[in-house]
């Protein structure tokens, strides 16, 4: 069984979630299709649990295979 692809978007405007979302910041994305579908996303946040937002605050980003390994170690060491 293959492990699930990584998604990562990075935080256009942190809206009214100032405490928990940073401008300019990449976060990773969980699947939720039934919270897609709603225009949510589903991201692990600053405070490194997993909440629901606008879909407008984010841009998904696609992470170079080549650097994969190294951008995820990056990003579990900061949560």
């Amino acid at each position: 069984m293959t492990a699930p692809k990584q998604r990562f978007a990075v935080c256009i405007k942190s809206g009214s979630y100032e405490a928990s979302l940073e401008p300019r910041k990449i976060y990773r994305v969980l699947d939720d299709p039934a919270a897609e579908a709603k225009s949510l996303l589903r991201v692990i946040d600053d405070s490194g649990e997993d909440y629901l937002y606008p879909v407008d605050l984010f841009v998904p980003i696609r992470v170079p295979a080549s650097v994969m390994p190294l951008f995820a170690t990056e990003m579990s060491g900061s949560r």
